[in-house]
């Protein structure tokens, strides 16, 4: 459309902020069962068709409207979909729940780009964008089939909407949710991981070459996150949520501190790309598992609400930072200022672990 690089900055910053809000907006709806439900079906359905009409648009502003409006969409079914989650899966199976649903996800961060681009190629950039309705109405109908296959449960008293949120930071959640938020506001963007990749493989290899070296680094970071989540699932039924997220968070730690000593040679990034993707697989699986384990049943939906807001705004601050440090002092800077975060991170989970019985 012919619009400035500022456009699309100015876009995606509303969406993802508008998106932030609605997480929280969705915690309070995802509170209440039948709620849950119609948030859940409503929300996947909107985003798919909100996203589809930007196929559509004719100015840039229509392209900012929908966007924005999918992504409030998103937000809000996010805790509602986690709930439900929680809702049909066994207690004792909630690693495994939450590992095969990142597995999934993470798969299609890979899959999804490579099939838009096999119909780029074919069909064009619109019809492409147009004919993503049709993945997203299949999901609305599969979590929709998924509700009516679902044990139902008992009615609750209708309650007046609203976030619950200091119920949530207490005890043993509030401790752990601490420590998330430690990490989350230390967990940038992939697109910095990339970035770094290009810059440092460009003298050797070339722009042109480098930036696609790093985004073939980055298929294998959403790669690892997925092969990692199962096993952190596993993990985590077995051993607790604190000691997964302490290995994700180490695995960050690791990879950070790497990229910002690294030289520059394809197999060292390639290893650091595989030990960040595994942490996110790690960490994805341990927050979500770890929520629908110790949250009240009547609070789930505003305990999820907590922790994609602290996810959101966490990412958002931690990019903007990352970002500001690359400009005006290094990149070393910018990751060793992460780096910093996960050891906060590492420090609150040691802190929030359970006390010793005693004998």
């Amino acid at each position: 459309m012919r619009a400035p690089a500022a456009a699309l900055g100015v876009i995606e910053g509303l969406a993802d902020g508008f998106a932030g809000v609605a997480k929280l907006a969705g915690g309070a709806l995802a509170d209440d069962p039948e709620r849950r439900q119609a948030t859940a079906v409503g929300g996947y359905t909107a985003t798919a068709v909100l996203t589809a009409l930007v196929g559509a648009a004719t100015a840039v502003w229509q392209v900012g409207a929908l966007r924005v409006a999918g992504w409030v969409a998103r937000g809000l079914r996010g805790p509602a979909r986690s709930a439900l989650l929680a809702d049909v899966a066994p207690p004792d199976a909630y690693g495994r729940a939450y590992g095969l649903e990142r597995t999934m996800d993470n798969l299609g961060a890979i899959g999804g780009p490579l099939l838009g681009l096999a119909l780029v190629s074919t069909v064009g950039i619109r019809t492409t964008i147009l004919r993503s309705v049709i993945p997203g109405l299949v999901a609305a109908g599969a979590i929709f089939l998924a509700i009516k296959a679902a044990p139902k449960l008992e009615p609750r008293e209708h309650r007046p909407l609203r976030l619950r949120v200091r119920p949530v930071l207490r005890g043993g959640l509030g401790r752990l949710l601490y420590a998330i938020t430690a990490f989350e506001v230390g967990n940038a963007a992939a697109t910095l991981l990339i970035l770094r990749a290009t810059d440092v493989l460009s003298p050797g290899h070339g722009h042109d070459s480098a930036v696609k070296l790093g985004l073939v680094l980055y298929a294998g970071y959403n790669l690892a996150a997925a092969v990692s989540s199962l096993p952190a699932g596993r993990l985590h039924d077995r051993r607790g949520s604190i000691v997964v997220l302490s290995l994700g968070v180490a695995s960050f730690l690791v990879a950070y501190a790497g990229f910002a000593v690294t030289g520059g040679t394809v197999v060292l990034l390639a290893a650091l790309f595989l030990l960040a993707g595994a942490g996110k697989g790690l960490v994805e699986t341990a927050e979500q598992a770890a929520v629908a384990e110790l949250a009240p049943a009547d609070l789930r939906g505003s305990a999820f609400g907590v922790l994609a807001a602290i996810q959101s705004f966490g990412n958002l601050a931690a990019s903007a930072t990352a970002g500001a440090l690359w400009t005006l002092v290094s990149p070393r800077a910018a990751f060793l200022y992460l780096a910093t975060w996960m050891l906060v991170s590492l420090t609150a989970l040691f802190l929030a672990r359970p006390p010793e019985p005693t004998r």
